[in-house]
């Protein structure tokens, strides 16, 4: 059984380094080198693991049962109302006030051909837990690359029909953790729709609009700060971007999501996921109130999250993918980030 604090790591021949603790998989530092061979940790949060299991929960960790937010907490499986903790205004948010995140997993080194390196976590959570229904039982396996991939692969099983959104909520700053802001970075997104949202619910509305002549755009390469000082009312909503976006051409396989690159820095990095979404945060109520790495403060728009996941609300959305998981079926979702 492992300790919230342990602390695994995975490397490869290419300096790559990947650290994570036993407490929600937490991901605590992505070490990698960019074009010069110069080394940064890539990753917001804190300079220990003591740090870290006082500090912001979410940071790299795995989030679920669902991640993202379910309006009013509410959904309806099988003719039975559910409700589940509200611990985001009204809204239930990465699985309630005591989530993935929260959970010390046990975890196990594996050797697998295709890696340099991995672990398999394993966590099962009771039938009734945050009263979702049926026990499910969750396997994660992080896989560390010779190509630079760091791979996330989530594989869970429930006793009963249940919902289910899972992943993980790490922050890139491609220059380095503490070093600045991401407003220089450049993102692509492979997304030409994505799901508004609205201040009075909290989250989305159930539309699906075109990225087309809106802040939303990031079809082609852009500045994130282009869009952070952008005169949109979806930007305004949240001081930047947290919004749920639509990865073309869904069908179950792999495929590319997103490019984040620093110029300056020399680093950049893709990201690949067979969901049909992915969330991108730019870290808006980060405040400066806590000190992160480097001994500097963690700032507004410190870091950028790319989440793959299922659409926010699903389970209330029908025409939304299905978030329902049925009784001894498993989930199944990959997740790879690439650094270059």
């Amino acid at each position: 059984m492992a300790n919230a604090a342990d602390t695994y790591t995975l490397k490869n021949s290419n300096n790559i380094e990947v650290t994570f603790i036993a407490r929600g998989g937490q991901i605590t530092g992505i070490k990698v080198p960019n074009t010069r061979g110069e080394m940064a940790d890539v990753v917001i949060g804190y300079e220990t693991t003591e740090k870290a299991l006082a500090g912001d929960a979410y940071f790299g960790a795995l989030c679920g049962r669902y991640a993202n937010r379910i309006v009013n907490g509410q959904f309806e499986l099988n003719g039975e109302k559910i409700q589940l903790d509200t611990n985001n205004g009204s809204n239930h948010l990465h699985g309630g006030n005591d989530g993935f995140n929260l959970r010390t997993w046990d975890v196990e080194e594996v050797d697998l051909p295709q890696f340099a390196q991995a672990y398999k976590l394993m966590l099962v959570s009771p039938d009734g837990d945050q009263n979702y229904p049926g026990e499910l039982t969750t396997v994660v396996t992080y896989g560390l690359t010779e190509d630079n991939e760091l791979v996330i692969e989530y594989d869970a099983v429930s006793t009963k029909d249940t919902i289910i959104n899972l992943t993980s909520h790490a922050y890139f700053n491609l220059a380095g953790a503490g070093t600045g802001t991401i407003a220089e970075h450049e993102l692509t997104l492979n997304a030409d729709k994505f799901t508004p949202i609205d201040g009075e619910i909290g989250t989305v509305t159930g539309e699906i609009l075109d990225v087309e002549k809106s802040a939303m755009d990031f079809r082609s390469a852009k500045k994130i700060g282009e869009a952070l000082s952008a005169d949109c009312p979806q930007v305004k909503l949240v001081d930047g971007i947290d919004h749920n976006f639509v990865i073309n051409g869904f069908d179950g396989m792999l495929k590319l999501a997103a490019r984040l690159e620093h110029e300056a820095s020399g680093r950049a990095m893709e990201v690949y996921t067979d969901q049909p979404g992915i969330q991108i945060y730019t870290g808006s109520h980060f405040d400066g109130s806590e000190t992160g790495k480097l001994g500097n403060p963690i700032e507004k728009w410190a870091g950028l999250a790319m989440e793959t996941q299922i659409f926010p609300d699903s389970p209330n959305k029908e025409h939304f993918p299905d978030a329902t998981l049925k009784a001894e079926e498993h989930y199944k979702h990959t997740c790879v980030y690439k650094f270059i």
